[in-house]
């Protein structure tokens, strides 16, 4: 007889040989079952980001309060007249008039323009912001600084669009190039357009 390729592989119980004496059953069958699968262990999980601190925005600058609207928008508190240097000496202000407005000491510089503004970096002090009218905008925002330095006044165009022209008595009228500067003496006036001049004082000595 010719084995069945089909049978199946029987696995019987094999006879006690540990000499307990128990009897054994050589007819059943062992059922050999499939080891349970091995399960890996789940991976730990990421710890969570950590957001990072927030930016703090710096604090918002806090305007001046203005002044005179008209005319000087922003001065510097002193007394106008001779202010005493560290010295005990006297220093004598230059005096400078804006169209028919009342003198203006340049015991701080002046600013003059349709709208002018500060410098982020002021030099000599806490400037006068003078503002004109300037119906034809022939007048830059901030267009001439006047400024006293020791004896002297100097004037400058602050890159302004249609420039600057300057009188010193005895001389021909002459306009700046944009940013050029011009020592003047008492009697000069600057035209900066639109009708606005800034005529230059004398210095009035107190007695």
């Amino acid at each position: 007889m010719q084995p069945d390729d089909t049978d199946h592989t029987v696995v019987r119980a094999c006879p006690d040989t540990r000499g307990t004496g128990e009897s054994v059953d050589l007819e059943a069958d062992t059922v050999i079952r499939a080891p349970a699968p091995v399960v890996p262990p789940r991976p730990e999980e990421p710890p969570a980001l950590v957001e990072p601190p927030a930016l703090v925005e710096p604090p918002a600058l806090v305007e001046p309060p203005r002044g005179h609207p008209a005319v000087v928008e922003r001065s510097v508190t002193r007394r106008e007249g001779l202010p005493a240097d560290p010295g005990g000496f006297t220093v004598p202000w230059y005096r400078i008039r804006v169209n028919r407005h009342e003198p203006i000491p340049l015991d701080a510089p002046a600013l003059i323009g349709r709208k002018p503004v500060s410098p982020r970096i002021a030099i000599g002090g806490v400037p006068r912001l003078v503002r004109v009218p300037s119906p034809g905008h022939e007048v830059s925002s901030t267009h001439v600084e006047l400024r006293q330095q020791g004896p002297a006044v100097i004037v400058t165009d602050l890159r302004s669009t249609n420039g600057t022209v300057v009188a010193i008595p005895g001389t021909s009228p002459q306009k700046l190039r944009q940013g050029e500067s011009l020592v003047v003496s008492a009697g000069t006036v600057v035209d900066i357009g639109d009708g606005n001049t800034i005529e230059i004082l004398p210095i009035e000595r107190l007695v």
